[in-house]
Protein backbone atom coordinates (compact mmCIF):
# COMPACT_ATOMS: atom_id res chain seq x y z
CA UNK A 1 0.00 0.00 0.00
CA UNK A 2 2.37 2.75 0.88
CA UNK A 3 4.64 1.90 -2.45
CA UNK A 4 1.48 2.53 -4.26
CA UNK A 5 1.01 5.81 -2.57
CA UNK A 6 4.17 6.87 -3.16
CA UNK A 7 4.40 6.41 -6.45
CA UNK A 8 0.45 8.05 -6.70
CA UNK A 9 1.87 10.95 -4.77
CA UNK A 10 4.96 11.32 -7.45
CA UNK A 11 2.24 11.14 -10.47
CA UNK A 12 0.16 14.57 -8.45
CA UNK A 13 3.16 15.90 -7.98
CA UNK A 14 4.38 15.89 -11.49
CA UNK A 15 0.84 17.26 -12.63
CA UNK A 16 0.22 20.89 -13.49
CA UNK A 17 -1.58 23.52 -11.25
CA UNK A 18 -4.97 23.23 -13.30
CA UNK A 19 -4.79 19.27 -13.12
CA UNK A 20 -3.73 19.68 -9.48
CA UNK A 21 -6.74 22.09 -8.55
CA UNK A 22 -9.32 19.93 -10.28
CA UNK A 23 -7.85 17.09 -8.26
CA UNK A 24 -8.02 19.02 -4.95
CA UNK A 25 -11.66 19.66 -6.16
CA UNK A 26 -12.83 16.40 -6.72
CA UNK A 27 -11.10 15.06 -3.21
CA UNK A 28 -12.65 17.35 -1.11
CA UNK A 29 -15.86 17.05 -2.08
CA UNK A 30 -15.64 13.22 -1.57
CA UNK A 31 -14.17 14.11 2.03
CA UNK A 32 -16.72 16.74 2.99
CA UNK A 33 -19.75 14.22 2.80
CA UNK A 34 -21.48 16.86 5.60
CA UNK A 35 -22.11 18.77 2.43
CA UNK A 36 -25.66 19.62 1.85
CA UNK A 37 -26.41 19.26 -1.73
CA UNK A 38 -28.84 22.05 -1.23
CA UNK A 39 -26.02 24.05 -0.07
CA UNK A 40 -25.34 25.79 -3.52
CA UNK A 41 -28.74 26.33 -4.49
CA UNK A 42 -29.22 28.47 -0.96
CA UNK A 43 -26.27 30.59 -1.29
CA UNK A 44 -27.30 31.50 -5.30
CA UNK A 45 -31.09 32.61 -3.52
CA UNK A 46 -28.41 34.21 -0.62
CA UNK A 47 -26.20 36.15 -3.60
CA UNK A 48 -29.58 37.43 -5.38
CA UNK A 49 -31.37 39.13 -2.10
CA UNK A 50 -28.08 40.16 -0.92
CA UNK A 51 -28.05 42.05 -4.52
CA UNK A 52 -31.53 42.93 -4.80
CA UNK A 53 -31.12 44.78 -0.96
CA UNK A 54 -27.71 46.84 -2.22
CA UNK A 55 -30.00 47.69 -5.07
CA UNK A 56 -32.62 48.78 -3.25
CA UNK A 57 -29.98 50.75 -0.89
CA UNK A 58 -30.68 48.74 1.71
CA UNK A 59 -27.12 47.81 2.30
CA UNK A 60 -24.05 49.53 1.10
CA UNK A 61 -21.18 47.13 -0.41
CA UNK A 62 -17.33 46.92 1.50
CA UNK A 63 -14.59 46.43 -0.78
CA UNK A 64 -12.83 42.94 0.05
CA UNK A 65 -9.83 45.43 1.22
CA UNK A 66 -11.95 46.53 3.53
CA UNK A 67 -13.37 43.33 4.90
CA UNK A 68 -10.03 41.65 5.83
CA UNK A 69 -8.95 44.94 7.52
CA UNK A 70 -11.90 44.53 9.68
CA UNK A 71 -11.60 41.08 10.15
CA UNK A 72 -7.69 41.08 11.18
CA UNK A 73 -8.77 43.67 13.88
CA UNK A 74 -11.19 41.86 15.83
CA UNK A 75 -8.44 38.83 15.08
CA UNK A 76 -5.95 40.91 17.07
Amino acid sequence: MARKFDDLEKEIRALGPQQKATLAHILIQELDSSADDDAEEIWIEEAKRRYQEFKEGKIIAISGDEVMRQAHRQLK
